[in-house]
């Protein structure tokens, strides 16, 4: 059987065997379905389906098909640990593939047992409406700085046709809307996108929405991308440190980085399994070692460590470690 993670070795999912092979794997999406609704042609859209191993053992993804090529799948990391995420990338082919497409992703696993999980893509690619480049991609912005994209979209067809508003749920975007022709079939705007520096760090992965004239027609979808490079750093994110036998120790080190000399003030983790020898120094880059002492009762062991420092306001980062403790073989 499949066990969720860190409930007492004694306690076994009732769910048959034959239910439980497909079941398991559900469970390891948030969401299983998804509509690009509306697209230019040359859009680039993706999405990104969320998978969480919540089971002690690890889940291996196998492989992944798609019944139409006007979807590629990409997987994001073919083993997961316990409590672990990852994700099964899905772009759209808005160039070979026009009008309505529907597609299934089948995801396949081999471990912890056998089991494939399908995924539902569907979106409508407009003839008549192109956008260059396909997506506003910001690539790698530092924190606290703001930058512009433009993308150019052209419409044939009628000479009245309109975007009337352009939209988005995300508040650290503004945005700028230039008509700069028109003629008796052909209309063209350039629309400026620009991320604010108030944003927040992490990836982004959003849409703008173009409302257009068009009777009964669906807003045009615009993909957004990017990433705002915090100004404080860890890595690895995820810190594996493998098996280690009861009562042994393993030590690995975690880089922490920033833009301007700091110093680590405290190192918190509330197992105390875990040790760290926090340097004392101020500067851009910090090696910092940790030691595990495998101790209590085997199994997987999943502990957030939090990095505090003396930048502005207290700033901290955070990673994830894990470690499978085994019994000593006699």
């Amino acid at each position: 059987m499949v066990r969720p993670a860190f409930v007492s070795l004694f306690f076994l999912m009732t769910v048959s065997a034959a239910a439980d092979s497909q079941q398991w794997a559900q469970k390891l999406f948030s969401q299983t379905d998804y509509d690009f609704g509306t697209l230019a042609r040359g859009s680039q859209p993706e999405y990104s389906f969320q998978i969480t191993n919540l089971y002690e053992q690890d889940v291996h993804i196998s492989g992944v098909r798609s019944s139409c090529g006007c979807t590629i799948p990409e997987i994001s990391k073919h083993t997961l640990k316990a409590l672990e995420k990852g994700k099964i990338r899905c772009r759209f082919d808005t160039i070979a593939h026009l009008g309505r497409k529907n597609a299934v992703v089948t995801v396949i696993f081999d471990k912890p047992r056998p089991a494939e999980v399908q995924l539902n893509i569907q979106g409508f690619v407009r003839r008549d409406v192109v956008m260059k480049p396909g997506i506003a991609e910001f690539g790698d912005v530092p924190e606290g700085e703001s930058a512009e994209r433009k993308v150019v979209v052209e419409y044939a067809g009628r000479g009245d046709w309109e975007i009337t508003d352009v939209r988005s749920t995300n508040l650290n975007y503004k945005v700028s809307l230039q008509e700069t022709y028109r003629d008796n079939e052909r209309v063209g705007y350039e629309l400026g996108i620009q991320l604010k520096n108030s944003a927040p760090s992490g990836f982004f992965n959003d849409e703008l929405t173009l409302v257009v004239n068009d009777p009964d027609s669906q807003p045009i979808r615009l993909p957004v991308q990017g990433q705002v490079r915090a100004s404080l750093t860890v890595s690895p994110k995820s810190l594996s440190l493998g098996d280690v036998e009861l009562g042994q120790k393993v030590s690995k080190q975690l880089i922490v980085r920033s833009k301007q000399p700091f110093r680590i003030v405290k190192v918190n983790c509330e197992d105390e399994s875990f040790r760290f020898r926090k340097p004392d120094m101020v500067r851009k880059t910090h090696v910092l070692p940790v030691t595990f002492t495998a101790l209590g009762n085997p199994g997987k062991v999943a502990k957030r460590i939090e990095i505090e420092t003396d930048l502005g306001a207290g700033t901290t980062v955070e990673c994830l470690a894990t470690a499978t403790i085994k019994s000593v073989l006699r």
